[in-house]
């Protein structure tokens, strides 16, 4: 537990603040083999071919897991517990948030109702999630879905869905005239 702690703790000080994976600069490679290194050494699972980009932040992030081929964005907050599938893209400043403030009672102020359990986010293989895509808690992205960029996800959708908005809708099935 201890080494997990201090690949973390290299990753915060140090990786996460190296250049972004796609400047055509000397030190990108090193940078981007060098966060995910880092990653693999304290996330639960961490696939072959992941790309963390500069500026991502994810908890303690022992609970996370993320599979083959996959990127998390630049600035990314991707809180600890949240599953990341095979292949998925993500733009940068995306956010995800998996605890939220209780509010149910009115005789007591909502600072001090205290906040929900975790419900930690899903997404599943061969997604593509756009830049400023905000999850709410708890959201399982489908397999094969689009989500646009500042998009407001605050529902869950069919696999192979574009969706896009404030809150997010349904903007059509990637499987409608699939054999055009």
């Amino acid at each position: 537990m201890m080494r997990k702690s201090i690949y973390r703790y290299l990753y915060m000080c140090i990786g996460r603040h190296l250049s972004v994976s796609y400047k055509n600069c000397i030190f990108w490679r090193i940078a981007r083999k060098f966060r995910y290194w880092l990653c693999k050494h304290f996330f639960e699972y961490c696939g072959e071919g992941v790309n963390i980009e500069k500026g991502a932040v994810f908890g303690k992030g022992d609970k996370i897991r993320i599979g083959n081929n996959s990127g998390i964005g630049i600035n990314a907050d991707i809180p600890n517990g949240s599953i990341i599938g095979n292949d998925v893209m993500m733009g940068p400043n995306c956010k995800v948030y998996s605890i939220n403030h209780v509010y149910e009672r009115t005789d007591i102020p909502m600072r001090r109702q205290g906040m929900t359990k975790p419900k930690p986010i899903i997404i599943e293989d061969d997604v593509w999630i756009g830049g400023d895509v905000t999850f709410t808690v708890g959201r399982h992205v489908s397999k094969g879905t689009v989500v646009a960029a500042n998009s407001v996800v605050t529902r869950d959708f069919p696999p192979y869905s574009i969706i896009g908005g404030n809150p997010a809708k349904l903007i059509r099935s990637r499987l409608e005239n699939n054999n055009e």
